[in-house]
């Protein structure tokens, strides 16, 4: 009784040898390898198992063996779905998924938490009883047995071709064998283990026939070869028509799209020259015979017209080439006539395309300079010409952070014509513009080229200043209202140019890097804003035509 396990593992080992050594292994032969690694497992542990009177090697053999055998229904399952094709519905989530009870149960397992997997009868493990842990584990396996057969039965009453629903059946029969001797195993071995004595090997015994049911398939129905499987199906389905030739011009393999061109069969001997019809004799087709015949190692193509069906067709003729040896040719036979008639359709459309073009090109360029215009509006002020307020806080936001990150100094300007609401009262509005686009320009005039000046609101205008010091602030400060001050306007119905003053609040960045409001730009750059602004207002109360200078 000892060695029956042995023996199984023994047989299921030499299906597995013949296995790797009777095919080629393509991706689905190294996963089944896996699988039948994995059933050879439980045989092994039985066997190990009775081999030894030590009760932890025992304990860890049958832990083993009902670890692979957790794990075994998982693959059958993942097997299943995969050789029915149904394996793009499996996500990556749902793939683990389906393991998550079988990692529960193995851990369950693993740690025998208060014997509820196992306990030994009379101090070993050979007889022993089971709990709650290998009940669930057999139902688990139950479920995943039931799903494998109903993923089957939809592939087999499905419209999967007849390979599919083969491939399936071996899968079914597999299982099948399986399931039943696992369950006399459980039904005679552990639920009457009172009433008969021990028949071993019965799971061990089912793993074996499954495996030779897959065995059988994959040695004589190639049900893992998906290569030579595939291998016909994929020339039926190529548009171009293959004529597959060996060294004595003898037809080896076609496909279906061949039919409308020639009407060859395998074994049928070729003649290059009898396609052409004498209508078809030019030296075009001379030339393309004399090479095919005379030079069998070039790649040559011709195309002409097929009067009995009308087709344009392009052949082309390529050697097969084995260790830089000649075994035969391949001829393939294309349909042109759609093509040619696009390229003539194309050639017309074409010229049209080409004046349309022109005509789109130029709208293409009034667009250009009408975006162009529009964003120019979006962020300037429409009087002076300068960038608008909006424009500024949103250029600001970004570089007082970049500033507070770097430590680079910045300054800030926020200026304001002085009584200029004199200017509007005496002169009226149209001077008032004038006024402040004059103004305008004198304050362009003095600035840097990276300075930014804004409209910040009526007559107050606000100047950044990046990577500015307040040594080198101020200065340009008192250019400006210097500038500003000797400024002339000549205004209509004034008997004399108008002049005016500004007053600036002038903000100089060059320590306050702390960290507070890093966060939040918008909440800093309010900040700044606010003492730029009581800076100005200090500046009017102090007589106006000022400058308030303030340091962080």
């Amino acid at each position: 009784m000892v060695w029956i396990d042995l023996i199984l593992f023994l047989l299921l080992f030499a299906l597995f040898i013949y296995v790797f050594a009777s095919v080629t292994i393509t991706n689905l032969h190294k996963v089944y390898l896996v699988f039948h690694f994995s059933m050879m497992l439980w045989p092994f542990c039985q066997f190990a198992l009775k081999t030894t009177e030590n009760p932890m090697f025992q304990l860890f053999y049958v832990k083993l063996a009902f670890i692979d055998s957790s794990m075994l229904a998982t693959g059958w399952l993942l097997f299943t779905i995969f050789l029915t094709g149904r394996s793009k519905f499996l996500r990556i989530k749902s793939s683990l998924l389906l393991f998550i009870p079988s990692v529960v149960l193995s851990l369950g397992v693993i740690t025998n938490p208060h014997d509820w997997f196992v306990l030994p009868v009379d101090g070993g493990y050979i007889q022993r009883t089971y709990g709650p842990i290998f009940w669930c584990i057999v139902i688990v396996m139950i479920i995943y047995i039931v799903i494998s057969f109903y993923i089957i039965y939809l592939t087999l009453v499905s419209g999967s071709s007849q390979r599919i629903k083969k491939q399936v059946q071996q899968v079914f029969k597999g299982i099948l064998v399986m399931t039943t001797f696992v369950i006399m195993d459980i039904f005679l071995n552990v639920i009457l283990d009172s009433y008969l004595p021990v028949i071993p090997g019965l799971t061990s015994l089912g793993i074996l026939l499954s495996a030779v049911f897959f065995v059988i398939s994959i040695h004589r129905d190639k049900v893992l070869d998906i290569v030579t499987i595939a291998h016909q199906d994929i020339i039926d389905t190529i548009a171009l028509g293959i004529l597959v030739l060996d060294e004595g011009e003898t037809v080896v393999e076609i496909n279906q799209s061949l039919s409308p061109y020639l009407n060859l069969r395998i074994g049928d001997a070729f003649d290059m020259s009898v396609i052409f019809t004498k209508e078809h004799s030019d030296n075009r087709t001379d030339n393309f015979l004399e090479t095919y015949k005379n030079s069998p190692l070039e790649n040559i193509e011709i195309e002409w017209l097929q009067t009995n069906i009308q087709r344009y067709i392009k052949v082309d003729a390529a050697p097969i080439m084995v260790r830089g040896v000649m075994v035969g040719r391949i001829i393939t036979f294309q349909d042109m006539t759609e093509l040619r008639s696009l390229f003539d359709e194309t050639t017309l459309q074409n010229d049209i395309l080409q004046e349309r073009n022109q005509m789109l090109i130029g709208i293409q360029n009034e667009l250009f300079q009408t975006n162009r215009k529009l964003k120019q509006m979006a962020i300037t002020d429409s009087l002076t010409g300068c960038y608008n307020r909006h424009y500024l806080t949103q250029q600001l936001e970004h570089e007082v952070m970049k500033n507070r990150k770097s430590q680079t100094p910045f300054a800030i300007f926020l200026l304001d014509i002085d009584f200029f609401k004199l200017v509007n009262d005496n002169y009226g509005h149209l001077a008032g513009d004038e006024v402040i686009c004059s103004t305008v320009e004198t304050i362009k005039q003095t600035l840097r080229e990276d300075d930014i000046l804004a409209r910040y609101g009526g007559e107050e205008f606000i100047v950044y200043l990046p990577n500015t010091t307040s040594s080198e602030a101020l200065p340009l400060a008192e250019r400006i209202k210097a500038r500003v001050e000797v400024n002339k306007v000549i205004v209509e119905n004034a008997d004399h140019p108008v002049s005016v003053t500004v007053s600036m609040g002038l903000l100089s960045i060059n320590k306050d890097f702390r960290t507070e409001h890093t966060d939040s730009p918008k909440t800093y750059l309010n900040d700044l804003f606010e003492s730029v602004d009581k800076a100005l207002y200090q500046a009017k109360k102090e007589g106006r035509n000022q400058i308030v200078s303030i340091l962080r």
